[in-house]
């Protein structure tokens, strides 16, 4: 992993606690005019947060990354709040690494990693991989880097190198204070920076596994999952083959692993680990080195990784106006029933449980298209500004069906963000241009190929990224 220092401006810490107090107190309806469970929406932009209970007490963050299929990048210093909401905005990444502890690290000073940054990142839905760079492994030869950093003391004592062991409790100690400190919250995974070294020098490779283990061991007692990152040909083919061996008993091994394999293949696969190690879900593969990347009109560098953790993109189930369904991979147009046409009864009912709970029909959900259905449909027409008629087209069904919030959606959006990408997957569908029945509230490869379809119809930026241009467009009935 780089360990170079990057050029990013800095945010005030003034501008990052305004952020934080745009909260919503009470996010807007979903779809169906529900409460959401997921993050309210910024006054200024758009950008998601967590909603804030009356209280004024801080909202429960969930454990980062959690169940998690997509992109990060990691650098070294902690990115100001204007690169972080830029690339939220503009990037393919919804993951960043970021060095929270360790004597090792090139970004000992860390001027933007504070408790607000961690809990403003979280709540605006980036995930978050807490990284230690601590005592590097004895043949290492770029470490130490400075005159009080230290290596992996490589005495084999009775052949179970106590000092290696004693230092990595005392380092997986620090390692979750200091995470705790920051307000990374419990059941997080800490993730250990082993640099490569020569896996062949026995002593070497051996107190660095006995860090690792007692690491491991002290950092899971503290309440967080643990990681380690490391070349796929030396720290990670080390651990995978303790993990095959008799020995593994003796050893405490990290829940997941993060292995630096520069193939450009953004998958979690190496020759150097075998397919039964940390699988499934269980693996990051830094598949890039340092290179500038841009968006929003900044430029930093990284690395690029590809995630894969814990059940991947999960989404709970929802229900209905008592189970009327609303999902539908076409919605059309409706109007009055007439001679030789009879509007579906499963998109009229549909629409009086979603134009129910918005308050514009109150009447019994019976799939007729009566005047009491008509008249709500009027109103609600007419408190947006379109024009009051009796029938229901394929843009008003869009523009309903995205009513509401509008965080900031992109691959690997999912969990609480679930109720926001179904109201991009059903107003999508409506939209008909690319006709599909996964509207499942996970943002993956297909939820991304049609939003891009979506915004080149309406001929808008093709990122796949459902930002506020891309919100409005829906919400305005554009199809």
């Amino acid at each position: 992993m780089r360990t170079t220092l990057p050029s990013t401006s800095l945010r005030t810490a003034l501008l990052s606690l305004c952020a934080l107090a745009l909260v919503v107190v009470n996010a807007q309806a979903d779809v169906a005019g529900a409460a959401s469970p997921g993050p309210a929406t910024s006054v200024t932009s758009g950008t998601p947060l967590t909603t804030v209970a009356a209280t004024s007490k801080a909202a429960a963050l969930p454990p980062t990354p959690g169940n998690f299929t997509g992109y990060g990048f990691d650098q070294c210093l902690a990115p100001s709040q204007k690169t972080m909401d830029a690339w939220l905005d503009r990037s393919p990444y919804l993951a960043v690494g970021i060095y929270v502890s360790g004597d090792s690290r090139a970004c000992r000073k860390q001027p933007n990693l504070t408790r607000t940054w961690v809990r403003t990142q979280l709540q605006r839905g980036w995930k978050l991989l807490p990284i230690t760079l601590g005592p590097q492994a004895s043949c290492q030869p770029r470490f130490p880097r400075y005159d009080d950093d230290y290596k992996i003391s490589a005495a084999p004592g009775s052949g179970s190198y106590p000092k290696a062991r004693s230092m990595g409790r005392s380092w997986g100690s620090r390692s979750a204070k200091d995470a705790t400190a920051l307000g990374i919250p419990p059941r997080s995974t800490l993730w250990y920076d082993l640099e490569a070294f020569d896996n062949g020098n026995t002593h070497c490779r051996r107190s660095a596994l006995a860090f690792l283990s007692e690491w491991v061991r002290v950092v899971k007692e503290a309440g967080f999952a643990t990681g380690v990152y490391s070349s796929a040909s030396s720290g990670i083919k080390a651990l995978d083959e303790l993990r095959a061996s008799r020995s593994a008993t003796s050893y405490h091994l990290p829940d997941h692993i993060w292995m630096a394999r520069w193939d450009g293949v953004a998958n979690t696969s190496s020759s150097y680990v075998s397919e039964s190690g940390w699988n499934p879900r269980r693996r990051v593969k830094q598949y890039q080195g340092g290179h500038d990347e841009t968006y929003g009109g900044v430029r930093i560098n990284i690395d690029t990784n590809y995630l894969d953790l814990g059940k991947g993109l999960t989404a709970k189930s929802e229900s209905r106006c008592g189970g009327v369904g609303i999902d539908f991979s076409s919605y059309g147009s409706l109007k009055a029933a007439r001679a030789g046409y009879t509007p579906s009864r499963g998109r009229v009912n549909a629409l009086q449980c979603i134009l129910k709970a918005r308050g514009y029909y109150k009447a019994s959900i019976n799939g007729r298209y009566n005047r009491t259905l008509i008249a709500g449909i009027r109103r609600w027409k007419t408190d947006r500004g379109h024009s009051a008629s009796d029938n229901w087209s394929r843009g008003d069904w869009a523009a309903l069906l995205s009513t509401g919030a509008t965080p900031v959606l992109k691959n690997g959006s999912s969990d609480a963000w679930a109720p926001y990408v179904r109201r991009v997957q059903r107003a999508i569908n409506a939209a008909e241009v690319g006709l599909t029945s996964n509207m499942d509230g996970t943002f993956g490869i297909e939820t991304t190929r049609l939003v891009k379809r979506y915004q080149k119809q309406s001929r808008l930026p093709q990122s796949g990224i459902v930002d506020a241009r891309t919100w409005a467009r829906l919400q305005a009935g554009g199809v």
